[in-house]
């Protein structure tokens, strides 16, 4: 089984490299297409967001047709992003003119902070919930933590956002609302995520847990006279931990989606307001730049799960093909 392991490694390897590619390709694809579907000119809204509406002129906006080579057809621009991709060059920002890669890498260290903090604190809190309940099911926790999952996953993010500002900006005064300087400015961004990804995780949590206990292997460690906890963390844990693992791994993922309202909300340098702000400019290179960005990541991630589930579990080796 070992050997089957090691042998699936590179195949999954592979697989998530051509995924991730996939998705970035196609999700840049997408980018370009609704941007340029947008009602207005290109040129016009890059000379804005280089120049500002004062000093904007139509010989301005010209220029920057001319140097940015707007005017060719779509697809002659397309496939000419993809050579520079493919030689490892994905252009310059139309509006500040600094290089993409450049950009990406100052925002998504920002990102990566975030989305870290705010990961790591949504598992602090739904771990030993999720547990506890899933030892007692139909328990009072279990109750309340399913009551508080429905709460938190029917609230939009930005409304968590808002009511947190409400509490400890305004009310409070104890937190800075917005921008960032300080490590204080990570606290209600961060926390804001946190609840968000708390509440499903807490829910996958307990059935993983309360499926485990539900099984023969268990029953027969009780038998052998194990308590219920001893018995967990002996034969119970590692068996729960797969499903934790694998969505773990991808509520990490799609911290991608609530990094645009969050960043946005709380005027956060990250890779979600820098998205939403190229999209506002039109600035092409930069918003297909997000586009890789977000899928080789959710890719990486995805694989990073595959092997961990991989080595817990190696059963779930299938002909030499991964866990999904």
């Amino acid at each position: 089984m070992q050997r089957a392991v090691r042998h699936a490694v590179p195949r999954a390897v592979l697989r998530r490299v051509l995924e991730a590619l996939s998705v970035a390709l196609i999700l840049a694809t997408i980018c370009f297409a609704l941007l340029h579907a947008i009602p207005g000119d290109m040129a016009l809204r890059i000379a804005v967001g280089q120049l500002g509406t004062e000093n904007m002129s139509p010989a301005a906006v010209e220029q920057i047709r001319d140097a940015e080579m707007l005017s060719r057809p779509l697809l002659v621009q397309y496939f000419d992003w993809l050579k520079a991709v493919a030689t490892g060059d994905i252009g310059r920002s139309f509006v500040s003119g600094r290089p993409v890669a450049e950009e990406l890498r100052q925002a998504g260290g920002y990102t990566l902070r975030l989305a870290v903090i705010a990961w790591l604190l949504s598992y602090a809190l739904a771990l030993p919930l999720g547990i506890a309940a899933g030892l007692k099911p139909d328990g009072a926790i279990d109750r309340a933590t399913a009551f508080a999952a429905a709460a938190f996953s029917s609230l939009p993010t930005f409304l968590i956002g808002i009511a947190l500002i409400s509490i400890f900006v305004l009310a409070l005064n104890l937190l800075p609302p917005a921008g960032y300087r300080r490590p204080e400015h990570l606290v209600l961004p961060a926390i804001t995520l946190a609840l968000g990804l708390m509440a499903p995780s807490m829910r996958v949590i307990r059935d993983a847990v309360a499926e485990v206990q539900a099984s023969a292997y268990m029953t027969y460690a009780h038998v052998r006279g194990f308590g219920k906890a001893k018995a967990f963390i002996r034969h119970g844990l590692r068996n729960a931990s797969v499903p934790i693992v694998t969505f773990a791994a991808l509520q990490f993922a799609y911290l991608m989606d609530g990094f645009f309202v969050v960043e946005t909300l709380f005027n956060f340098p990250g890779i979600g307001n820098a998205m939403v702000s190229a999209l506002l400019a039109r600035d092409v290179p930069v918003v297909m730049g997000c586009a890789l960005l977000i899928g080789t990541t959710f890719a990486a991630i995805s694989l990073a799960a595959d092997l961990i589930c991989m080595w817990m579990d190696p059963r779930l080796v299938d002909e030499g093909h991964g866990s999904r």
